[in-house]
């Protein structure tokens, strides 16, 4: 066997063939190996997932050394520059182009179910007033299953269709509502006149006018963020969404999941704490310190590296452009001028060029959401609603994969055995 490799278990001198497919071996096979014959087989332990492939995927690709991300074999420097989100949503949930009939059509089932049920106003409207957009949009989308009980039915096509329809077309009414929530101001509803971004904007914004025309640079500028953040491959929030959808519950609860993933702060907070850190350096004239801060351990540099890119993060080049772009039209945002003097110290110190710490995508990311005036607690909300298609099309595949099981990882049991219970009467004497 020539793709193979053979292990040597010390415990009993016994030699295993294991097959190698993909650049990986199979868990199970690592399962034979045992101390004895009763003994458990030999399991990986794996906290994070670092090194533990869990799906076969023709979603995304990505090669971290080289700061190469493909959507569906496309180069993200091809699709951000000439495409459109709802196009890289078909890819993504199609797998190939959409042709000009196909477009179309997708585009009008899209635009046509961006209403939602008034019910979900109602729902929405009875949260705090202070809370949190996010968690908002984490619950109103688990709540949609209830208004589409027919999503439960994932083996059949044309049901999935529908559902994957509704929930990219409904997700900005959505966070624009969590938005006006947070600001005591009335829902605007969808404008069907209006393209995706576009019309999220006027959701956003909209206010007495009769209509609300958004800049063409600031769309298309949140257009290309939303095709940034359409896809990452299986990140935490993803591999929450096939978690939870590998007990073949609907898209919407699934979905939703990944929603709570990205709230956390380690996943979709980055880019705020990019902001806080150009706020506290202050100034170009305090950087030189802050390097030496970080050198020494007593400050972060966030927006810096990344798990998965050891090069420069290709969607932070584009990011970077877009944001030029949005300042040519709200005006520049002095953070600006201390992240590019960070940057390009960074990328010349030898100290973050050996170890391979190049500008991620969030780096640039909260100076364009804040340009847009988007408090901080709204970032996740903007990231969540680009990545919905990437989501949906990794539930999708999921759905089609017959090798995938209802996720159940092992542990590792470190707690106390066999102790004896004693009733409370005799422990409380």
């Amino acid at each position: 066997m020539t793709d193979s490799l053979t292990v040597r278990d010390n415990r009993t001198g016994q030699e295993y063939d294991v097959p190698i497919t993909d650049g990986t071996i199979k868990a199970a096979d690592l399962g034979k190996i045992k101390s004895g014959e009763d003994a458990p087989g030999l399991a990986v332990y794996d906290p994070g997932f670092v090194n533990t492939a869990s799906c076969r995927s023709s979603v995304t690709y990505i090669d971290g050394d080289e700061g190469i991300l493909e959507y569906r074999g496309y180069p993200i420097e091809q699709l951000a520059e000439k495409s459109n989100f709802l196009e890289v949503a078909y890819l993504l949930i199609h797998g190939s182009l959409p042709d000009k009939a196909q477009y179309d059509a997708w585009v009008h089932e899209i635009t046509y179910h961006t209403f939602v049920h008034e019910n979900v106003k109602t729902f929405m409207q009875g949260f705090r007033y202070d809370a949190h957009p996010m968690g908002m949009l984490m619950a109103s989308v688990g709540a949609l299953s209830t208004f589409y009980p027919d999503a439960r039915n994932i083996s059949d096509a044309d049901n999935r269709h529908m559902q994957i329809v509704r929930m990219i077309a409904k997700m900005p009414t959505l966070g624009a509502w969590s938005f006006r929530h947070a600001q005591g101001k009335p829902y605007v509803y969808p404008d069907n006149d209006l393209g995706y971004t576009a019309n999220f904007l006027s959701m956003l914004f909209k206010m007495s006018e009769s209509k609300y025309d958004a800049d063409e640079r600031l769309v298309k500028a949140l257009d290309v963020l939303f095709i940034l953040h359409a896809d990452h491959e299986q990140n935490a929030s993803t591999n929450a969404v096939r978690s939870v959808g590998s007990t073949q519950v609907d898209p919407y609860s699934a979905v939703s999941a990944g929603v709570g993933a990205l709230f956390g702060p380690l996943h979709g907070g980055a880019n705020e704490a990019v902001l806080r850190m150009l706020r506290r350096i202050g100034s170009k004239e305090n950087i030189p310190a802050f390097i030496e801060g970080v050198k020494n351990g007593n400050e972060r540099l966030m927006g810096f590296g990344h798990r998965v890119y050891k090069n420069y993060d290709p969607r932070a080049r584009i990011i970077k452009k877009a944001a030029t772009d949005v300042f040519e039209v709200t005006g520049t945002n002095p953070l600006l001028d201390i992240a590019l003097e960070l940057e390009k110290i960074a990328l010349e110190d030898e100290y973050f060029v050996k170890r391979k710490l190049y500008p991620n995508v969030d780096f640039y990311s909260g100076l364009i959401y804040e340009a847009f005036q988007f408090p901080p607690e709204m970032f996740t909300v903007l990231f969540a609603i680009g990545r919905t298609p990437g989501w949906l099309a990794q539930w999708l595949e999921l759905t089609q994969d017959k090798e995938q099981k209802i996720a159940r990882p092992k542990q590792i049991y470190t707690g106390d055995r066999g102790l004896t219970f004693t009733p409370a009467s005799e422990r409380w004497a």
